[in-house]
């Protein structure tokens, strides 16, 4: 059996609907709480990572100093053919770890917003699903550059960087589709969460958030759903730990 590594920043951001269809693929998981202390595994142990997002920023290893290990963790497992797949603080995880920047945006993007898929995604073993564009939530202050030898696979008028992969199995998203209701209930009482929502939607913007999420809930769990499966047939095949782009 498979044995996927979840690096999770905040208890209240889980892979989501990932998890189910990690399991249905009878792919077992193993959770490293990284802001309540949790170690990080030997990278050797894991047969796929997921590095999920949180509410710090890359750069910020004085009030967590256990970052500058997790980015070596990433870059030695990655480079190393490791498959990984990072989301929103994950994925700017992944470009600061390649040595690409991650900076702070002007001002935060926040909604269920279209993400368009590049001429590069659309032949993407794992974006191609994902036709021209889709829904996403997106909630993020920063943004990042794309890491040498890195192929963009989509953007939006905000973020133009908005998902990338490296070598053959390693991709970041910065968007969100493996969220779940209760998970999108829970970010509201997350003070850094509440802080970007209204600075990007004023003080009654969680409730019109709320609705589109409700709204394009099922779109978003199709294109996670495509995401992950695809992700998991490109880890199988012989090629896998190529570092090809």
């Amino acid at each position: 059996m498979k044995t996927a590594w979840v690096l999770q920043h905040i208890r209240c951001e889980p892979p989501g609907i990932f998890a189910e269809i990690l399991r249905e693929h009878g792919i077992a998981m193993m959770t490293a709480e990284l802001d309540e202390g949790a170690e990080l595994p030997d990278w050797r142990e894991a047969d796929l990572v997921l590095a999920m997002g949180g509410p710090m920023g890359v750069h910020d290893e004085a009030e967590h100093p256990w970052l500058a290990r997790e980015k070596a963790w990433i870059a030695a497992a990655v480079r190393a053919g490791v498959p990984y797949l990072g989301v929103c603080l994950g994925a700017q995880l992944l470009a600061a770890s390649l040595g690409a920047p991650v900076w702070t945006g002007a001002v935060p993007e926040v909604g269920v917003l279209p993400v368009s898929v590049t001429a590069a995604g659309q032949s993407d073993p794992v974006f191609s699903a994902l036709g021209q564009g889709f829904l996403a939530l997106q909630w993020h202050g920063d943004t990042f550059g794309l890491p040498s030898g890195a192929i963009h696979l989509s953007s939006s008028p905000a973020y133009p960087n908005q998902a990338f992969r490296f070598g053959a199995v390693a991709y970041a998203v910065q968007f969100h589709v493996e969220v779940s209701y209760p998970m999108l209930v829970e970010w509201r009482h997350i003070a850094a969460y509440q802080a970007s929502a209204e600075a990007a939607l004023g003080p009654e913007g969680f409730g019109q958030l709320a609705a589109a999420f409700t709204a394009a809930q099922a779109e978003m769990a199709e294109s996670a759903a495509r995401i992950l499966t695809n992700w998991l047939e490109v880890i199988d095949r012989p090629s896998a730990g190529s570092l090809s782009a």
